[in-house]
């Protein structure tokens, strides 16, 4: 930015403007990106501001207008340069060479509060050099349904992006997946990275592992700063990269969560989610349950997730195997399956009650309660939250109690699995004291929402902003999913 931009800024009185970028990423020099324009767009309607994250930047909600957000995310005025990042991908298992951001681009990095680096990455902003004959734009039904993701998962406690805000922009689109023409919008998205696997499958594909190498520095010296004295330091990094990648699987798995895209390029080096598309909640649970229409043979259906995600993993390695020995990045995978194996029962077991558990037969409980869901069909986040509504310590005393108050189950001496997931459950109870049962009841209403946004909930609150411009249905689930109602 120039010092006369930089002026003009500071008399604008933008919070947005008068934020301390850093250059990270840019600094790296234009092998990674290419420098773009954003589209003009004729309106400008700020649809969701998202003042829970402000904080974060050092904004009080109180000194942001509208017209900044608008001023800064739908105008773009005063933010140079904006960058297209460059990166490949392979795509239901076959490499893609032409790829790249398409319909968005890196707006600006700001250090948070905690002294964390954050991207402002954008999504809907227009064409780029990698727009492959697109429009660059984003309706806003996939805005809508973006912002809902990023908060229904950040309040389930999984590492995600977050949206930050989202404008309907007054074009109309036309789509072959939505009633057209269809109305448009662009969102901006904050997140810890956009650098993806993909970013490091383009430098090994155009034969640039000095390129890589630089790439790979600089994501250590920023999301991996504890590492960047260690002799190993490369290996590390891919180790760690293994466990939260393994660890954000299983968050997605506890929170019956299926991404639908899981691509190269959709996978990120901070072990983070984001970008979602086609996504969808279980309704049940069914492991072979597929949110993509167009994913015609469950390559990324629910229960694939864990191994797919191992397997971009292995993919990485080929991409970095110039830097780090591959006999050391082959040991650091073999550590995801326990990684996600811990983190997806830990998680389970809470949604179950228990914030820790030794219990001998809590691994039992574990497999029972996935057996019941599978065969029995309930409904899967309402079994959890009819658990957290229905609680009562005499439960402890009697099994045939244990949820006896919900209509989701079946009634006891119908189901012999049941009842015997219900003996489990009093007899791992009767391992606590009495006292503990509140904490266990706390412990139930904190993991298991009652609002889950499954598709009919999302077409609940699109029908009247489609037909009404309704959007007070859709503020008011968002209301529920930030307060966990």
């Amino acid at each position: 930015m120039t010092l006369a931009e930089t002026a003009n800024n500071k008399i604008s009185g933008n919070p947005f403007l008068n934020l301390n970028y850093e250059s990270a990423l840019e600094a790296l020099g234009n092998d990674y990106y290419d420098e773009v324009a954003a589209a003009e767009f004729p309106q400008h309607i700020l649809r969701w501001r998202n003042n829970s994250i402000l904080s974060r930047l050092g904004l009080n909600p109180e000194d942001v207008t509208d017209e900044h957000f608008i001023t800064a995310f739908g105008k773009f005025e005063g933010r140079k340069p904006l960058l297209a990042l460059r990166y490949h991908g392979y795509q239901f298992g076959e490499y893609n060479p032409f790829l790249g951001d398409g319909r968005g681009f890196l707006y600006g990095q700001v250090r948070g509060t905690d002294g964390e680096l954050y991207d402002f990455g954008t999504k809907g902003s227009g064409k780029t050099p990698y727009s492959r004959g697109g429009d660059g734009m984003l309706t806003l039904k996939g805005g809508v349904r973006e912002v809902l993701a990023a908060e229904a998962l950040h309040h389930m406690g999984v590492r995600t992006s977050r949206c930050l805000s989202m404008i309907e922009t007054g074009l109309s689109l036309w789509r072959g997946d939505e009633p057209s023409p269809t109305r448009s919008s662009v969102i901006v998205r904050m997140n810890r990275s956009h650098i993806r696997f993909g970013t490091f499958e383009r430098l090994h594909y155009i034969r640039r592992p000095d390129l890589a190498k630089k790439l790979l520095d600089h994501a250590i010296n920023q999301y991996y700063r504890y590492l960047v004295d260690e002799k190993e330091k490369y290996a590390l990094f891919y180790t760690d990269l293994v466990k939260r990648t393994a660890e954000l699987v299983g968050q997605w798995m506890a929170a019956g969560f299926c991404h639908a895209v899981l691509n190269t390029d959709n996978m990120s080096i901070t072990g983070e989610s984001f970008d979602y598309g086609p996504y969808a909640f279980i309704p049940s649970y069914q492991p072979h349950f597929t949110a993509a229409y167009f994913d015609y043979y469950g390559r990324y259906c629910y229960s694939h997730q864990p191994s797919i995600c191992k397997w971009n993993l292995e993919r990485l390695q080929e991409s970095l195997k110039a830097i780090v020995e591959p006999s050391e990045m082959e040991a650091g995978l073999v550590t995801f399956d326990e990684h996600y194996h811990h983190e997806y029962r830990a998680l389970m077991l809470k949604k179950l009650g228990f914030e820790t558990i030794n219990h001998p037969e809590a691994l039992e409980l574990f497999n029972l309660t996935i057996q019941f869901l599978q065969e029995s069909k309930v409904e899967y986040h309402k079994f959890f939250s009819e658990m957290a509504r229905t609680f009562s310590s005499k439960w402890r005393d009697d099994p045939s109690l244990i949820m006896v108050d919900s209509s989701i189950v079946p009634v006891s001496g119908s189901s012999q699995l049941f009842d015997d997931w219900c003996i489990l459950y009093h007899k791992i109870l009767n391992s606590f004291d009495i006292e503990q049962m509140n904490a266990i009841a706390q412990t139930l209403i904190r993991h298991n929402p009652k609002t889950v946004i499954l598709r009919p909930v999302i077409e609940s609150i699109w029908e009247p902003i489609v037909q009404e411009d309704n959007w007070q249905p859709f503020y008011e689930l968002l209301a529920r999913i930030q307060s966990g109602g």
